[in-house]
């Protein structure tokens, strides 16, 4: 009896404390919504720095509790997207403390920087020399999983979604080419199939097919800054796309070991190698804005140099150090010491991903948030917009899936087709960008994120029944 009124007592006092954090955070009345309150609107969200924290905080935790969904075979980035959607339309019920979310400059850069970050690291995980190992097979997937959507959403933008510009049907169609990597390669090794020919394929098309769609989003921005332009302008903007790409890989190829050794000189610590690696991230983001291209594809570039003999002058990670001087005293020798040797190889070339990652981990989860904190729930009460949504997956669903017979003899094209459905993190990217620059409005934005995440939810259950079709 002692313990179940103790038990009792403690549910109380936690829920006493909840009571209180709650009300403490979310009372109109509360300390920080106090100190929000800025004079003559100096601030568009009108948003202390303490509640802008806050803010921070919330999501960063909120995104986190929503990787729950993980444990349904789907990937943390929809939770984070859905987390998004209900935090955006609460003021639907009368709560109003994240709507000033939606506009504050100071979340907006950290998300925009979140998705350089997101672009820088997919790049590094991505390198030249997996690009140049994905055959033939993959190349033609990757080129046909970009041309079939993008063709097939601008011309037949006019029955998909009535009403809109040329230029937006383009960025519609822009949105729809790139298959999410991530996503791919964890429903695959999920369901076991990460080492079947019909894996890779896939995997080396989703790395082509991120390039092919930065180049199309590229001369896509182009046309919507411009307005329009002619064949020659085009011509101009895809080479420069493809120039920066190619020359920034051979340029960047040959400056970073110099760069880095360099100032490996001067300090060979961990910070020296994270502002190194993060260095190159940003500069070349800097660049391609520089030259008219979009910061997302110099941060995919500045990625794709990097490689971790570059950074072999620095000092090893701690836990690398501890491990080599233990064996050391221990004096481990044979299949222990090749074992343990492999696993120091293997998180000594992992280091500079996992700087990025550690970044990506405050940073990227903001992004998606505020993307899902865009759709707008009433616009997906009206039947025009949900029945542009249906049509608009359908052609998402179906081009890929042809992309799939492009893979050839010897493997099952089904399997390939399906696996490239998913659009993820980067078609969000297209999205929002289509948003920011006014391509795209609220409903048709939503219902754009939509798709994008119909296609990360049906892909894991088609993919494991064609699995299991192939078994049978």
């Amino acid at each position: 009896m002692y313990w179940i009124n103790l038990f009792r007592q403690r549910k109380i006092l936690n829920l006493f404390l909840y009571g209180i954090a709650f009300a403490l955070v979310f009372s109109p009345a509360g300390l920080f919504a106090n100190e929000a309150a800025t004079e003559g609107g100096a601030a568009h969200a009108a948003a202390s720095f303490p509640l802008i924290f806050l803010w921070i905080a919330i999501i960063l935790m909120l995104a986190k509790v929503s990787a729950l969904i993980e444990r349904v075979g789907q990937p943390a980035v929809l939770g984070e997207l859905l987390i998004g959607v209900v935090l955006g339309s609460l003021y639907l019920f009368g709560i109003t403390f994240f709507e000033d979310i939606k506009t504050n400059e100071i979340i907006h850069f950290l998300a925009e920087l979140g998705v350089v970050i997101l672009l820088f690291q997919i790049g590094i995980e991505s390198s030249v020399k997996t690009m140049m190992k994905v055959g033939v097979p993959s190349f033609l997937v990757a080129c046909v999983g970009v041309i079939l959507p993008f063709v097939a959403v601008y011309l037949g933008g006019p029955w998909l979604a009535p009403g809109l510009s040329s230029v937006a049907y383009m960025f519609l169609g822009a949105t729809l080419t790139a298959t999410s990597v991530g996503i791919t390669a964890r429903v695959l090794q999920d369901l076991g199939k990460a080492h079947t020919p019909e894996a890779r394929t896939i995997i080396g098309a989703a790395v082509i097919d991120d390039v092919l769609g930065l180049i199309i989003l590229a001369v896509v921005s182009a046309i919507v800054i411009q307005g329009s332009i002619d064949a020659k302008t085009l011509t101009i903007i895809i080479l420069k796309a493809v120039a920066f790409l190619g020359g920034g890989i051979i340029i960047g190829g040959w400056l970073a070991p110099r760069f880095s050794k360099f100032f490996s000189k001067v300090h060979t610590g961990i910070g020296m190698k994270f502002a190194v690696v993060i260095f190159f991230g940003l500069v070349f983001a800097y660049l391609a804005a520089l030259v008219g291209l979009a910061p997302i594809v110099g941060a995919f570039a500045g990625g794709l140099i990097l490689t971790p003999v570059y950074f072999d002058e620095f000092s090893d990670p701690g836990f690398v150090s501890d491990l080599k001087a233990a064996m050391n005293e221990e004096r481990v020798d044979g299949g222990l010491a090749k074992k343990l040797d492999n696993i120091i190889h293997t998180h000594s070339h992992r280091h500079i991903e996992e700087f990025v990652q550690h970044l990506g981990h405050f940073l990227i989860p903001i992004f998606f948030v505020l993307t899902g904190m865009q759709v707008k729930v009433a616009a997906l009460m009206d039947g025009k917009v949900v029945m542009m949504a249906v049509l608009i997956l359908i052609v998402a669903l179906i081009t890929k899936v042809l992309a799939g017979w492009a893979a050839g003899k010897g493997m099952n094209k089904l399997a390939v087709g399906v696996g490239m459905i998913p659009r993820g993190e980067v078609g969000l990217i297209f999205a929002n960008m289509g948003k920011t620059m006014g391509v795209m409005d609220d409903a048709v934005f939503s219902a754009m994120v939509i798709v994008i995440m119909a296609t990360t939810l049906v892909t894991p259950p088609m993919l494991a029944a064609v699995f299991r079709r192939i078994q049978a």
